[in-house]
């Protein structure tokens, strides 16, 4: 069956003032697909996924999100697709002033959720689902370690059960034990939750495990688009020097020669 794809992005170009930041990009991402977005710093990856879901609109070509034109909507309407979205910024952006329940609920309380009691319900399900403990929920956010507050982070971003996820370099910050914990656990979620999503990284081992298909940018064009397997066995010299430092060998050699 050919499904609608949850994100399509054709021919976009985005400028700020004289700076060209994307040249022609167009892909797509499929159901249940984890997409990363990744390439230097600075290279626009954060502004095209800020408008994959309309936060800003690119100066030419076209972005879909859900089957819905984004250009051809108004404010109410893209609303109602956020509402089938989550959210997870760079370090968390958990509301310093709640504690972690209340920023878990906080979503629930802007939508269509008016019964307290289902929404303590709902919280502290999501508050298991990411791992952390009941005794947690009345933790400010300066009160967490690192690791808890993405996984704060992460039962917000779930609360309202999205179709499409969207991280922006989720791992940045933790330690490697804490990253690799995160990392499993996203990949956990993605299998009993069936969301899509979306990921700004620079994680070579987030890339590995997690991701379906990446999107390589690099001087504002869309270098490279297939999966990770496909993108580190390419000749390209970009391609060759981000993927296969030291580190990404690491990663990447022993599932590359698996598969040979």
């Amino acid at each position: 069956m050919n499904q609608e794809p949850v994100i399509r992005v054709r021919n976009v170009h985005t400028v700020f003032r004289e700076q060209v930041v994307h040249r022609d990009i167009s892909l797509e991402l499929r159901r249940g697909q984890i997409l990363g977005i990744v390439g230097k710093s600075g290279g626009g990856k954060t502004t095209l996924m800020r408008e994959m879901i309309g936060l800003q609109a690119p100066t030419a070509g076209e972005v879909s999100l859900f089957g819905r034109r984004l250009d051809s909507i108004d404010s109410d309407e893209l609303a109602e697709l956020h509402q089938r979205c989550g959210f997870l910024f760079q370090g968390g952006a958990l509301f310093s002033a709640f504690n972690v329940f209340d920023n878990i609920a906080f979503p629930l309380r802007e939508s269509k959720f008016v019964d307290e009691k289902l929404i303590c319900q709902l919280v502290r399900m999501k508050i298991g689902m990411v791992g952390l403990t009941k005794e947690a929920a009345g933790l400010l956010p300066s009160e967490l370690s690192g690791g808890m507050t993405k996984r704060a982070a992460l039962a917000r971003a779930l609360a309202l059960e999205p179709d499409l996820l969207l991280l922006d370099e989720p791992t940045a910050g933790l330690d490697p034990v804490a990253s690799e914990e995160f990392i499993t656990l996203v990949a956990t979620l993605h299998r009993e939750l069936g969301f899509s999503a979306v990921i700004v990284t620079h994680d070579l081992d987030l890339m590995h495990e997690l991701c379906d298909v990446l999107a390589v940018l690099a001087d504002g064009r869309l270098l490279a688009f297939g999966t990770p397997d496909e993108i580190y066995s390419s000749k390209e010299p970009f391609l060759l020097e981000f993927f296969h430092g030291f580190l990404a060998e690491r990663i990447f050699a022993t599932e590359h020669r698996s598969h040979e």
